[in-house]
């Protein structure tokens, strides 16, 4: 018998849309049929081999009071930030990013022979840490620790995972990141933080079942309070798989702010364009 907190709240398809410089994603999570999902705020993925999909990237722009992860799976982004960084992550890198009190910052696309794929994950801070100090981190492909076992290979990026620990660990809520890999055939489970709990599943490539639950390519599907998820694979399958504690508080979410009170974005738009946030 099934449980039924394990049934999903909700299944979205993806759509594409343009963002930055006329950049094309497929974006999930974000759009008016859900526009978060607590404490997650928007899922957006680059997947093309067409560089006119990407090659303007994000030219400089601000974000106060939540955090991005970056996610490189083909090629890579190069950043700059009004903090002075400059850095960059290449496949299988990670960059996470806490704007904090407000930062300007610059994502530039490198492919690799012309490929680019990757997923931008925006992640919510609570008051109590909306102002804080902006912080960046790069995340190389050799510190992120992979788990094997029979035709799944699951890329720990973030929590607790078969006794090891992914290397992002500054995100807060619990947070659990997979990137995963599952040959046809493939089963694993993924135990979640205990509730409450928020997890979500995109499915980049392939077909899976997750529960009883099938999942298409661009299709991401949401639980709450599932102690576990059993993924299975129909045919080769690339997914992200991302489990936290919910917030619960209210948001107020304004292009590239997202604050709790509509007064805190109109503060937020001010020192941007006065420049308190720095410039690039």
């Amino acid at each position: 018998m099934n449980d039924p907190n394990c049934q999903p709240l909700q299944i979205l398809d993806g759509q594409f849309v343009t963002d930055g410089a006329g950049v094309r994603l497929r974006r999930s999570l974000g759009l008016p049929e859900c526009e978060d999902f607590d404490p997650f705020l928007l899922l957006d993925e680059i997947h093309s081999t067409r560089r006119e999909d990407y090659i303007e990237g994000f030219p400089p722009h601000p974000h106060r009071g939540f955090q991005t992860i970056t996610l490189m799976r083909e090629g890579g982004f190069r950043h700059r930030d009004s903090l002075g960084n400059e850095g960059a992550i290449g496949p299988g890198g990670v960059q996470w990013m806490k704007a904090g009190a407000g930062i300007v910052h610059e994502e530039m696309p490198a492919p690799d022979n012309g490929r680019l794929w990757g997923y931008q994950l925006w992640f919510n801070l609570p008051a109590a840490h909306k102002l804080d100090p902006p912080q960046w981190r790069d995340i190389a492909a050799d510190e992120i620790p992979w788990i094997t076992d029979s035709g799944s290979r699951l890329r720990l990026i973030a929590g607790e995972l078969d006794g090891r620990q992914g290397p992002l660990d500054g995100a807060g809520q619990g947070l659990l990141l997979i990137d995963a890999e599952l040959a046809a055939g493939a089963e694993c489970s993924i135990p979640l933080p205990g509730p409450p709990c928020h997890a979500l599943v995109y499915l980049a490539c392939g077909r899976i079942v997750v529960g009883t639950t099938p999942l298409g390519t661009g299709q991401l599907g949401l639980w709450r309070d599932c102690p576990l998820l059993r993924l299975e694979a129909r045919e080769d399958s690339v997914t992200l798989i991302a489990a936290a504690h919910p917030i619960g508080e209210p948001i107020a979410r304004g292009g590239p702010f997202v604050m709790n009170r509509p007064e805190e974005l109109r503060q937020a738009v001010l020192d941007w364009q006065q420049g308190r946030m720095g410039r690039i």
